[in-house]
């Protein structure tokens, strides 16, 4: 079993940056790869980017391409987010999850999901 937990959510206007953590702990061996994904009210949930622990490679949907960076972070087993230039599009609830696969864009190839953390961006 593996465990995330995301933080670093919030309120934000347009045109700002919010740096999103997760931090896995558990059976962390078992991860090959950690992505991030968001869902707003009344969609699917949408792929946005993912994390080789091995290589370091990134991968990102086009959507956020350019604005956001997925990176690894401090403490061990942690990535971040940073998510710059907002747009009110981006809203949604952001939730981290593993996978044994690189790249990985679909949900079903993930296996631990954290709870998710609100970004709200006000125009």
């Amino acid at each position: 079993q593996v465990q995330l937990v995301e933080s670093g959510g919030g309120l934000v206007q347009a045109g700002a940056a919010l740096r999103l953590s997760c931090t896995a702990s558990g059976r962390t061996l078992s991860m090959h790869a950690m992505g991030w994904f968001r869902q707003a009210p009344g969609k699917e949930r949408e792929f946005v980017a993912t994390f080789s622990w091995s290589s370091g490679t990134t991968y990102y949907a086009d959507s956020v391409k350019g604005r956001f960076t997925i990176s690894r972070g401090i403490p061990k087993n942690t990535v971040y987010l940073q998510m710059n230039s907002l747009k009110p599009e981006d809203t949604a609830v952001y939730i981290c999850a593993t996978s044994p696969y690189y790249p990985a864009k679909q949900a079903t190839s993930y296996d631990y999901w954290g709870q998710g953390t609100q970004v709200t961006v006000s125009s």
